[in-house]
C-alpha cells in the first residue's frame, strides 16, 4: 500500500509545480494570446504576423504552412478584398510550462470569413497555439487549428 501511495504522490508532483506558474508569466501569455487574436480579428497583418517567430511549426487546412507563404497568401487576399469579419475565441485554457518561458493556449473559435469575391464562410474551429518567451517577448512557435462540425 505504501508503494501505490508514494506512486500517486510522484506522478501527481509535476501538477502541483506547474499550478504554481499562474503569476506574472500566465498574465502575459494572456494578455499576448489576446492581442494576436485582435490582430487576427481586424486584419491587421504586421501586427498579427509580428507574433510568429519565422519557423513556426502551423498546421492548418491539412497540412503544415511556412509562416512566409501564409503570410504572402493572407495578405494577397486581404488586398483584394478579402479578410475576417469575426473570430471570436471561447474555453480559453493556458497551461504554462514549468520553466516559465512556454505556454500552450488553446481554445474554440468561432470564425467567419469573406472570400475575395465577397462571400463570406462561418466555421466553428479549435485551435491550439505554443508561445515561448524570446528576447523577453510572447512569439507564437507553433499552431494547430482544426475545423469541426458542431453537434447538434
Amino acid at each position: 500500500m505504501k508503494k501505490i501511495l508514494s506512486f500517486f504522490a510522484i506522478a501527481l508532483l509535476p501538477f502541483s509545480t506547474m499550478a504554481e506558474h499562474h503569476g506574472p508569466a500566465h498574465a502575459e501569455v494572456a494578455a499576448a494570446a489576446e492581442a494576436f487574436n485582435t490582430a487576427y480579428a481586424t486584419n491587421d497583418v504586421d501586427t498579427y504576423f509580428g507574433f510568429y517567430t519565422k519557423d513556426a511549426v502551423l498546421f492548418f487546412f491539412g497540412a503544415r504552412q511556412p509562416v512566409a507563404t501564409y503570410r504572402e497568401e493572407w495578405t494577397a487576399s486581404i488586398e483584394a478584398g478579402g479578410g475576417v469579419e469575426k473570430n471570436e475565441t471561447s474555453d480559453i485554457r493556458i497551461q504554462m510550462m514549468p520553466s516559465g518561458d512556454v505556454a500552450v493556449v488553446s481554445s474554440f473559435v468561432d470564425n467567419r470569413t469573406r472570400s475575395e469575391g465577397g462571400e463570406t464562410s462561418t466555421v466553428k474551429a479549435y485551435e491550439t497555439d505554443i508561445w515561448q518567451k524570446i528576447d523577453s517577448k510572447w512569439r507564437v512557435v507553433g499552431l494547430h487549428y482544426s475545423e469541426f462540425e458542431p453537434s447538434e
